[in-house]
């Protein structure tokens, strides 16, 4: 491993950026959200945690990282997380802390980091896009050059570069090769255990994270409103147990979720779900109050911590 693959920039040895008041949902109270869920109590450890930016080496060439871990000696599983459209964001960042906080090393790529992409999707371009996107009800190209045409010819100069892009003008071959060059990455790190590594991702990160589960046996995959993988007979390599968080306004989404659980079942794969009445998508992300609703997030990561807690923590 070279040298810049160990190296922290602006590393602290603190508790998460976020505040725990801010995330109601990981402060060691009760929920109750429904029947089928008793009393989730989700507590936090008493642990710092160590951050940075890290290098490793991908398909496209060096893959910048953000790296969240729990701070001190130990070994610990690895979880590879994986950002939605609009990149590695903040949102994506504090995941990875909050990872971290839990007992995991937590690797979350930046797969938009190639020159090309970089030129376009940077953070100030994507938050335009991201606010213009937002207004949108669906992720529709169609309907994006409509909006996008309303737009002032300044402000459309700006914008519909980076929503093209996001919306078709991805490498996603070569995103699927730089996370398996990831989980490699983590296996090489001397406070991981090479044999407890899982992912997660959110939307398009979402379907990479099953997809990588295609890919490479990581332990456990972790799926918030991705696409399925393609062909959807692919299902037939995943190696671990698949946990999939859904909402259940996310039509265009949810329209094939069917075609997955047939296959995951055709299959014999291990596989939980949950679709969560009035969520639509992206219900888990609390950096847009548009589409974040509490009550779902707060069982999802309750959810998700307990998959870990069975197939990485055992």
């Amino acid at each position: 491993m070279s040298s810049s693959s160990r190296r922290f920039v602006n590393a602290s040895a603190t508790g998460p950026r976020w505040s725990p008041a801010s995330y109601p949902f990981v402060r060691g109270e009760v929920l109750m959200l429904g029947s089928d869920v008793a009393g989730a109590v989700v507590v936090i450890p008493s642990r710092t945690t160590t951050t940075g930016i890290v290098e490793y080496r991908g398909a496209s060439g060096s893959i910048p990282a953000y790296l969240a871990r729990p701070s001190g000696d130990g070994v610990w599983p690895g979880v590879v997380v994986i950002h939605d459209l609009f990149g590695l964001m903040d949102h994506t960042r504090d995941i990875a802390e909050r990872f971290a906080y839990e007992g995991y090393v937590a690797l979350a790529p930046n797969l938009f980091a190639s020159p090309e992409l970089a030129a376009v999707l940077t953070p100030a371009n994507v938050q335009k896009a991201m606010a213009f996107m937002f207004r949108l009800p669906r992720r529709d190209p169609v309907l994006a050059q409509q909006e996008l045409a309303k737009l002032p010819p300044d402000e459309r100069a700006i914008i519909a570069p980076t929503v093209e892009r996001l919306l078709g003008g991805l490498p996603r071959e070569r995103f699927a090769k730089d996370l398996v060059a990831a989980v490699n990455h983590l296996k090489t790190l001397p406070y991981v255990k090479a044999d407890r590594i899982g992912c997660v991702g959110f939307c398009f990160g979402g379907g990479l994270s099953l997809r990588l589960a295609c890919d490479v046996g990581v332990e456990a995959c972790v799926v918030f409103y991705g696409e399925n993988p393609s062909p959807i007979e692919r299902v037939r390599d995943i190696a671990g147990p698949v946990l999939g968080l859904y909402g259940a306004e996310d039509t265009r989404l949810n329209a094939d979720l069917d075609k997955l659980v047939k296959a995951m079942a055709e299959y014999k794969k291990d596989f939980e779900m949950r679709i969560y009445p009035g969520a639509p998508h992206a219900f888990f992300n609390d950096r847009n109050p548009t589409t974040y609703r509490e009550a779902a997030a707060r069982d999802a990561w309750d959810r998700v911590l307990r998959f870990y807690r069975r197939t990485l923590m055992a």
